[in-house]
């Protein structure tokens, strides 16, 4: 069979991702159901392959772009099906636009084509009973009435309002993981975003906790206890429950955003000083369309090795004066937990001890 070449122009980076998946797995499901190669160069993405395989990857690109380009929001099976219909179920191109095509069991007896396995979430009437009754429990939330108690506080609630990337940045107890969690709950309930994706580092503080028992999520949740905490003093152990349940609201890992393109969510990373440089341009560059995102830690109380520079400092820098983007930053007089937290908070700013390093358990912000 003859072989060929074609080039289709890509408008933007997103378009290249978009194409060729996380990890680049849509592009290997291409190449496993098409005898062609493909790869982006100078802005394009290039096919090469057998002659009639070169053309139905190109048909099936475009129309996915296409898609894309309409503004239409796709889901990962919805991508695996336009690149791969013979994956899915004949019946494929009569469904009607928005039902989505059908989930595909894998051997778990889950569903393949999820965003990185994190979505378990139903297709079909399912999947509608399912948003029906989040949207119902998101309607009927009552969240906590949070007002600021200091005049930074108040400034960062209207950043986080204003702008799509806010920064908080500052002394422990000053509630930047408090309000960023109400804004995000209030953002939710208005229905400015669909999800709520709060992520932190996972790393120790300062202890060697070797083997924890149990599976991933119950080794997991000391890390992510503290999230957990503010959101249980803004809304009922159950409302959080059963919004994590639904996919509405999403707590992991940092490690886990990696890949994916957070759309139409409030995407909040809490003790981002633990997250190095790498980590955090790989998190910042995840903003999708109708997203907003809050970066909030202590530079001073960074946990990484002392051999790794902490990322959050170092984005403040690079970021600051960018338009749409705003850095708000507290000190020890905004500090709102227990009046003696101020004081050690002030005792502990600028004196290190001879011997100490940077190292130190600090308190969590």
């Amino acid at each position: 069979m003859a072989s060929a070449e074609h080039t289709i122009p890509l408008q933007s980076n997103d378009e290249a991702i978009l194409v060729l998946g996380p990890y680049d797995r849509y592009a290997k499901l291409l190449r496993q159901s098409l005898e062609i190669e493909l790869y982006t160069r100078g802005g394009n993405l290039r096919l090469e392959g057998a002659e009639r395989d070169v053309e139905t990857a190109a048909q099936r690109i475009e129309h996915l772009l296409g898609k894309h380009r309409k503004g239409r929001e796709l889901e990962p099976r919805e991508i695996e099906a336009i690149l791969t219909p013979s994956a899915g179920s004949p019946r494929d191109a009569a469904r009607r636009p928005g039902d989505g095509p059908p989930r595909r069991p894998d051997s778990r007896g889950g569903s393949a084509g999820s965003d990185e396995g994190y979505s378990r979430t139903p297709s079909g009437p399912n999947r509608r009973m399912i948003d029906a009754r989040a949207k119902g429990l998101i309607g009927s939330l009552r969240p906590r009435a949070i007002e600021p108690r200091s005049q930074n506080q108040r400034r960062y609630l209207e950043a986080i309002e204003n702008h799509s990337l806010v920064f908080g940045a500052g002394a422990a107890g000053t509630g930047k993981t408090y309000l960023a969690a109400a804004a995000a709950i209030r953002a939710l309930r208005s229905g400015l975003v669909r999800r709520l994706i709060i992520t932190r580092p996972v790393v120790e503080a300062g202890e060697r906790l070797g083997f924890l028992p149990g599976d991933l999520q119950a080794k997991l949740d000391p890390y992510m206890r503290p999230i957990y905490d503010a959101l249980y003093e803004i809304v009922s152990f159950e409302e959080i429950q059963h919004l994590e349940e639904m996919g509405v609201i999403e707590i992991a890992p940092l490690a886990y955003m990696r890949g994916r393109t957070l759309s139409h969510a409030f995407v909040l990373l809490d003790e981002a000083q633990n997250a190095t440089i790498g980590q955090m341009k790989m998190f910042l560059t995840r903003l999708g369309e109708g997203s907003r995102m809050v970066v909030t830690g202590d530079p001073l109380q960074t946990d990484l090795e002392s051999q790794k520079r902490s990322g959050l400092p170092d984005a403040i820098r690079r970021m600051r004066g960018f338009a749409g983007i705003s850095v708000v930053e507290f000190s020890s007089r905004d500090i709102v937990r227990h009046p003696l937290v101020e004081q050690i908070v002030r005792a502990y700013d600028g004196r290190p001890e001879a011997g100490d390093g940077a190292d130190e358990v600090g308190e969590q912000a």
